[in-house]
């Protein structure tokens, strides 16, 4: 058989060359140099501050670590396979750089240390940079809100017409999730936010070092207190990629709303070209695609937090290889987290509610049946089950007449039950319930408005 060089072919030298392409990962770990830099400068300073290098090493260390940061950060720093990972890479240059005091920088550590803890980092400046960015879309959906407190538009249950609500009151509901999904991230930060540096291999080391400092110096609460669960535990990277889920979970619900409010049978909403596209062969059409993409993009989100738990279920303690496998995952999901917040920031800010046909909207479906059945109760003193048969009843005869409920002559109703008056028009109309929704977290507009007004104080 004769062999597809596109399928193999680069590792036709035999084994070492298989080897060297799964074992690498400076095609991805490459992304840790910042964090990588910070831990070795604060390791120099420790090792220096407690005499197991000279004061002349740290500086020498540190100057070159300062050029080789100036050199990734230009672009202009040539990493090779051959030499594994971030770590390597880095150290190797900076021996090259310094000579023997290069040598010394990995006195009482071990990459197993240090790849938990540059990974410890850079999770948390993605929560750092993530919350930002929620904290923005949350503010784009509040402005929206407070402008539309009294736009009426359906509520759905089962995507049915439920009950009259406002356009901003649903939008404050995201503001909710997405409020809670800043506190996952919080919790998570403040979770993962202990040092693992020091740990070495997985036993700790003999050398007198000083890991409270390094803690201190990275911005830790404090060194990892096992030293064994320093170098295995992965779960804070499992808790951030769950936030990240639940994030974009919570993106994708809002975005398959904007893919069905958008549809011309609703019509409830237009974005601009800024967010659409064209069909290649249909002129009329303006596609939802940065919507269907937000949705579409949770499902890699949620892959990678099912991939990392799959590699952690079976490793025992500590290190294993295996575990290289949790980085791709982690970047992949803050970048796709990154670029759909900033899309779903834009399409909230973009948006424009009509609120025409979001009103007519509101009132189908006979929407206002549970005002009347809860004026029965208020005002007729019936049982609520026998509010609700005789409202059943009403509404079958609106429909029967091709009626709204507001619509209906009182002389139907009261041939149903007498005892109703004049007065249950106060309830019937679409505004009317909207506006008799009072209680705590209802969608009545003033609710709406003090909501609003109470998130714009808090996010700034």
């Amino acid at each position: 058989m004769s062999r597809n060089s596109q399928w193999g072919g680069r590792f036709a030298a035999g084994p070492s060359a298989i080897m060297q392409a799964i074992n690498a990962s400076i095609g991805f770990d490459h992304k840790l140099w910042r964090q990588d830099i910070a831990g070795s400068l604060a390791h120099a300073a420790m090792l220096a501050h407690v005499g197991i290098i000279s004061p002349a090493d740290e500086v020498a260390i540190r100057e070159g670590l300062t050029a080789i940061a100036a050199r990734i950060d230009a672009g202009d720093f040539p990493w090779d396979e051959g030499l594994e990972d971030i770590h390597m890479n880095i150290e190797a240059r900076l021996t090259q750089a310094i000579g023997e005091a290069g040598k010394r920088l990995h006195t009482a550590r071990s990459r197993n240390d240090q790849v938990a803890l540059d990974v410890r980092l850079w999770v948390r400046d993605a929560i750092d940079g993530l919350t930002e960015q929620l904290r923005d879309v949350m503010r784009a959906l509040v402005t929206r809100a407070a402008a539309h407190a009294a736009t009426l538009m359906p509520g759905f249950t089962h995507l049915q017409p439920a009950q009259p609500t406002t356009f901003g009151h649903h939008l404050l509901a995201y503001v909710e999730m997405l409020s809670r999904d800043l506190s996952r991230l919080a919790d998570c930060r403040a979770r993962l936010n202990e040092s693992p540096l020091g740990a070495a291999a997985l036993c700790g080391t003999g050398f007198p070092i000083d890991r409270h400092m390094t803690a201190q110096a990275l911005g830790f609460e404090r060194p990892m207190r096992n030293s064994l669960d320093a170098v295995a535990a992965r779960d804070f990277a499992a808790e951030f990629l769950f936030c990240c889920a639940m994030c974009q979970t919570h993106l994708s619900r809002l975005a398959e709303e904007v893919v069905i409010w958008t549809n011309p049978y609703f019509g409830f909403v237009r974005l601009s070209d800024a967010f659409t596209t064209g069909s290649s062969i249909m002129p009329q059409k303006r596609n939802p695609d940065a919507a269907e993409l937000v949705r579409g993009k949770t499902g890699r989100v949620m892959g990678s937090l099912v991939g990392l738990l799959t590699v952690l279920k079976g490793l025992p303690l500590t290190y294993f290889k295996d575990m290289q496998e949790d980085k791709e995952g982690i970047f992949d999901a803050a970048e796709t987290l990154t670029l759909t917040l900033a899309a779903t920031a834009g399409m909230v800010r973009d948006l424009e509610p009509n609120a025409a046909r979001l009103a007519e909207a509101a009132g189908a479906g006979f929407s206002t049946a549970t005002d009347l059945a809860d004026w029965l109760v208020r005002e007729l003193k019936l049982p609520f089950r026998d509010a609700h048969h005789v409202t059943g009843r009403i509404v079958a005869r609106a429909e029967q007449l091709g009626r709204a409920l507001d619509d209906l002559p009182l002389s139907e109703m009261q041939a149903i039950e007498p005892r109703l008056t004049q007065g249950v028009f106060d309830v019937l109309s679409p505004a009317a319930s909207v506006a008799s929704r009072i209680s705590y977290g209802g969608t009545a507009p003033a609710n709406v408005r003090r909501m609003a007004q109470e998130w714009q104080e808090r996010l700034g």
